[in-house]
C-alpha cells in the first residue's frame, strides 16, 4: 500500500474536531478492545489530530506530526510506530525466518510462511479480514501490519495461497515519511 507513497499523493490536510476525535477513539477501541487503557496516550485529549487525505482513498490520522493510524475504506489500521509502543493491543501472527526478506520487500504473506516450523498462528480462530501485526521468528518487534485473506483455521487447513495482505512494513514510504 505504501511502496511508492510520496508527498504528491496527498490531496488535503485538515484538523478534525474534538467530536470526530472521540468517534475515532471509540471506533478504534471497538476494533481493538485492548486499546481502551492506552487510547488517551495514543490520542491525548487536548491534542490536535490531523486528517490527511491521499490517493486511493487512503486517510492518515496524525498526532504531533506522527501517523498513528491509517484507513482505507472501513478498518482503522495502526502504524508500526503504535504497534511497537503497544504490541499487546493487536492480534499477532508470526512468520518463519525465510519469510522476513519477502515481508520487508512488501510481499503478501503466503500460508506456508505462517504454518511452517518457526511460524506461529494464534490458538483462537481469527476471521478473514482481521487486521493483524506480523512478527518474525527470533525478532522482538513487528515487521508489518496486514489483513487476513482467510481465517486462521483455513490457513492451517488449506496451507496454500495468500494468508495475509500486507499494508505497511518496516522501511516502506509510510515508515520513512515526514511532514516537514
Amino acid at each position: 500500500m505504501f511502496k511508492k507513497f510520496t508527498k504528491e499523493d496527498i490531496h488535503s490536510r485538515s484538523n478534525i474536531k474534538s467530536s470526530q476525535q472521540r468517534n475515532l477513539k471509540a471506533k478504534w477501541v471497538r476494533q481493538f478492545p485492548a486499546l481502551e487503557s492506552v487510547i488517551d496516550d495514543i490520542i491525548p485529549k487536548k491534542s490536535q489530530v490531523i486528517l490527511i487525505k491521499c490517493e486511493d482513498k487512503i486517510q492518515l490520522y496524525c498526532v504531533d506530526n506522527k501517523v498513528v493510524a491509517f484507513q482505507q475504506f472501513d478498518d482503522l489500521i495502526p502504524s508500526l510506530e503504535i504497534v511497537h509502543k503497544y504490541p499487546d493491543c493487536f492480534p499477532k501472527v508470526q512468520v518463519d525466518r525465510g519469510a522476513i526478506k519477502f515481508v520487508l520487500s512488501g510481499a503478501n504473506i503466503m500460508c506456508p510462511g505462517l504454518t511452517s516450523p518457526g511460524a506461529q498462528l494464534p490458538e483462537e480462530n481469527l476471521e478473514k479480514g482481521t487486521i493483524v501485526t506480523i512478527y518474525a521468528e527470533g525478532k522482538e518487534h513487528a515487521l508489518a501490519v496486514g489483513a487476513l485473506e482467510m481465517s486462521t483455521d483455513d490457513i492451517k487447513s488449506l496451507n496454500k495461497n495468500v494468508g495475509v495482505e500486507l499494508f505497511h512494513h518496516l522501511g516502506d514510504c509510510l515508515w520513512n515519511f515526514s511532514f516537514n
